[in-house]
């Protein structure tokens, strides 16, 4: 369910910050969207996937992964923000890094897709920032879609024959399990292979 207020008492949000259920609240041009706090479910799918790309993509390239980052437009924090699952992020663009936001582009966002969530309406931010690839993995299926920039829009990557579809930008394939597991492994090779969450 949607809903429109036109004025939040000052007290609501404070109760939120308060409690930390603001944690999620995202800006959109000045207006507050409030998703709900994601499940158990989708909290280990983050969390495996974040530990996958720690161990394999960030440590051997100086790279970062983040989760739960608020990412500005330049110039438009604190009132034009979202907060993506994860965030990948190169040395070469880290001066984007403010501590306590993002101001433009990182690398790649990945957001994991929750009914009724706002997942791909986020893509007209993330490619007005110029942001090169955006995963979006449904938190059910664990459907990976992988969004590639291109003349300022996304489009979606074709899967291989055997259902891989790769990120060029952290050099890994992934697919889904008939089984909702999402299989992962840098680029061809098996030996990294696996299948998040981990039970």
């Amino acid at each position: 369910m949607k809903a429109v207020i036109a004025n939040l008492p000052e007290s609501f949000l404070e109760a939120r910050r308060r409690t930390g259920a603001d944690r999620w609240d995202e800006m959109w041009e000045g207006v507050l969207h409030m998703p709900p706090m994601p499940n158990r479910d989708r909290q280990d799918l983050e969390g495996s996937l974040e530990t996958f790309l720690r161990r394999h993509w960030t440590r051997p390239g100086g790279n970062k992964v983040f989760h739960q980052i608020n990412l500005a437009s330049p110039g438009g924090w604190p009132t034009d923000y979202r907060v993506p699952d994860l965030v990948l992020l190169t040395p070469e663009r880290a001066s984007i890094d403010k501590n306590e936001y993002f101001e433009g582009a990182p690398d790649a966002i990945v957001e994991i897709r929750s009914p009724d969530d706002e997942s791909y309406e986020k893509l007209e931010f993330y490619a007005r920032l110029g942001v090169p690839e955006v995963w979006i993995i449904d938190r059910d299926t664990k459907r990976p879609e992988v969004f590639v920039l291109m003349e300022g829009r996304y489009d979606k990557s074709a899967a291989d024959a055997d259902g891989w579809v790769k990120s060029d930008v952290a050099g890994v394939e992934v697919r889904a399990t008939e089984a909702a597991k999402l299989v992962i492994r840098l680029a061809g090779d098996e030996t990294t292979l696996e299948e998040l969450p981990q039970d």
